[in-house]
């Protein structure tokens, strides 16, 4: 099948697509900062860091990435379908972007930061942002928290 539009038009809307302050980061920074947790975003951190991670978390020594499901290949996950136009450059490009976030990720690693990957779906639904935002805590201190209404409790 043929593309719908031309080249050029093609072209602007791919520029359209943004690289940051996406619908799914701003969801999870809200997250974050609903628990307590402090981070940069456009700090001098994320931009000297391999990779420039969507949010930097300096007291855990934390960088999260929270990465769209088609751009960066999540396999298993509904919202990635391979193209069925040009295949191969699509495919290249995918596993180029896997490629690159597992460097990245290991290269962080080396320097003594740990890793946080989300996926864009995991903020889709109201059950995933739940779900998430309760395992978070887990994912960056590596201990759950204690909840507001238990800490009143006690």
């Amino acid at each position: 099948m043929t593309d719908i539009w031309s080249a050029e038009k093609r072209s602007e809307v791919m520029s359209r697509i943004r690289g940051s302050d996406t619908k799914p980061e701003l969801q999870v920074r809200s997250m974050l900062h609903r628990l307590g947790y402090r981070f940069t975003v456009r700090g001098p951190k994320n931009k000297s860091l391999p990779g420039r991670p969507d949010l930097v978390l300096p007291k855990h020594r934390v960088v999260v990435f929270v990465h769209g499901c088609f751009w960066h290949g999540h396999a298993g996950c509904p919202d990635f379908k391979m193209p069925k136009s040009r295949t191969d450059w699509w495919t290249a490009k995918i596993e180029g972007n896997r490629a690159r976030d597992a460097r990245v990720a290991n290269e962080l690693h080396c320097l003594g930061w740990h890793v946080v990957t989300l996926w864009a779906c995991a903020v889709k639904t109201r059950g995933a942002r739940d779900w998430l935002e309760a395992r978070l805590p887990v994912l960056i201190e590596g201990k759950p928290r204690k909840s507001v209404a238990k800490v009143a409790e006690e």
